[in-house]
C-alpha cells in the first residue's frame, strides 16, 4: 500500500515549515492510520488517530485541528459525511480526503464539497506530505485572506461610523442655529429625532434609514430660523398675516436642504417641507391629503405635535399627556394618519422613556 518515503525536505526547511498545527487522520484501518500519522509525525506535525465519523467528531468538539487526513469508505458514516460536516461545523479546518477506489465522480463530489486534496491507495508517502503541506499551506493563504476581510470589513465599518458621526454633529450643530432664536428647540429637535427612529423601526424600516430620519427629523424646524423674531417669541395669537408668515418656514427650511445627492439631507428636506401637512389635506404649505405625504413627514408629524403638546411654549404651558393624547385621538383621521397614529400609542411608553431623559 505504500512506496518507501523519501525525505523531500532537509532538516532545516523542515524546522521551518507547521510544526504546531494539529492534524487528525481517520480511517477504520489501523495500520493505514498508524502508518499516515508516523509519516507525518516524522516530519514535524502533531496527529492524533481516529477509527470512524463518530470518534473524529468527539475530537473536533474538544480540539482544534488545520488538517484532517480522512478515508471515505468506512463502516457506519462515510469520509464524505465527515467532509460536509467539517465544512459546515469546522471551516477553518482543511480536509484531505484518501481512497481506495478511482472514481473520477467522487474525487470531483470532494472536492466541490472543499476538499483540499484527494488521495488514491496504494499511495506514495511522498505524495501524502506534498498532499498535507499544499493543503496547509492553502489554509495558511485561506485564513489570512479572510483576516484580510475581516480587517477591510472592520475597517469599513468604523469608517462609516465616523462618517455618520460627522453626519450626525454637523446636522447637530446646523440645527443648534436655532436654539439662538428658541431656547427650546434644541431639546424639541433631539427628543423628534429619537421618536422618530423608535417610530420607523416599528414601521418596519431598514436600520440604516431609521438612522437617517434619527438626524433629518431634527431638522425638521430649521426654516424657522428665517422666520422675525417679532413672530417667533409672540407670546399671544398670532394674526392672519402672521400666520402667514410663520408657515414659510417650512418652505425656507426646504430650500436650506435642497439641491443635494446626499439622502440624510434629502429626507430633511422632505420632512422639512411636509411635516405640517394633514391627512385630510388641510395642512400647508401644498395641502397634500392621505399618502401622497411621505410617509416619514406623516410620522414626524404625529411625533412632532405630541412633544409640542406635553411641553411648554411661549404661548401656553404644558398639556398633561392624557390630555395631549385625548386631544391627538380627536384628530386622528384629520390631521394625523390613522394607522400611523395607531403605530404611536404602540410605542408610546418608548417615546415617554425618551422625554423623560432628554430635558430642557
Amino acid at each position: 500500500m505504500f512506496k518507501k518515503i523519501i525525505r523531500l525536505y532537509p532538516p532545516f526547511l523542515r524546522e521551518n515549515m507547521i510544526a504546531d498545527e494539529r492534524i487528525l487522520v481517520v480511517d477504520d484501518e489501523s495500520l493505514v492510520s498508524d502508518i499516515i500519522a508516523q509519516c507525518l509525525e516524522a516530519e514535524g506535525y502533531v496527529c492524533d488517530i481516529a477509527d470512524s465519523v463518530v470518534a473524529a467528531l468527539k475530537l473536533l468538539e474538544h480540539q482544534e485541528y488545520a488538517l484532517v487526513v480522512a478515508d471515505i469508505n468506512m463502516p457506519g458514516r462515510s469520509g464524505i459525511e465527515l467532509l460536509s460536516i467539517i465544512q459546515e461545523q469546522y471551516s477553518d479546518v482543511a480536509v484531505i480526503m484518501v481512497t481506495a477506489v478511482d472514481d473520477r465522480k467522487i474525487a470531483i463530489q470532494a472536492l466541490q464539497l472543499g476538499a483540499f486534496g484527494y488521495v488514491i491507495k496504494p499511495f506514495d508517502l511522498n505524495e501524502m506530505i506534498i498532499n498535507v503541506v499544499n493543503a496547509l499551506k492553502r489554509r495558511e493563504l485561506t485564513l489570512q485572506s479572510k483576516g484580510y476581510e475581516l480587517r477591510l470589513e472592520r475597517e469599513v465599518k468604523e469608517r462609516t461610523a465616523e462618517l455618520h458621526r460627522r453626519e450626525d454633529e454637523i446636522c447637530y450643530r446646523l440645527t443648534a442655529a436655532c436654539e439662538y432664536r428658541d431656547e427650546e428647540t434644541n431639546s424639541h429637535n433631539r427628543r423628534l429625532g429619537l421618536y422618530a427612529s423608535v417610530m420607523a423601526k416599528e414601521l418596519a424600516w431598514k436600520q440604516k434609514e431609521a438612522d437617517e430620519i434619527r438626524i433629518a427629523a431634527t431638522m425638521h424646524d430649521i426654516g424657522k430660523i428665517g422666520v422675525p423674531d417679532s413672530i417667533l417669541f409672540k407670546p399671544g395669537r398670532l394674526s392672519p398675516k402672521e400666520l402667514v408668515i410663520i408657515k414659510t418656514h417650512t418652505s425656507i427650511g426646504a430650500k436650506i436642504l435642497s439641491d443635494s445627492d446626499i439622502p440624510l439631507l434629502i429626507l430633511a428636506e422632505t420632512i422639512a417641507l411636509s411635516h405640517h401637512e394633514k391627512w385630510d389635506g388641510t395642512g400647508y404649505p401644498n395641502g397634500l391629503k392621505g399618502k401622497d405625504t411621505p410617509e416619514a413627514a406623516r410620522l414626524t408629524a404625529i411625533v412632532d405635535v405630541y412633544d409640542a403638546l406635553v411641553h411648554a411654549r411661549i404661548y401656553r404651558a404644558a398639556i398633561p399627556e392624557e390630555k395631549a393624547l385625548e386631544q391627538m385621538e380627536k384628530d386622528k383621521g384629520f390631521h394625523f394618519d390613522p394607522d400611523m397614529f395607531e403605530i404611536f400609542l404602540k410605542v408610546l411608553p418608548q417615546l415617554r422613556d425618551i422625554r423623560m431623559k432628554v430635558t430642557e
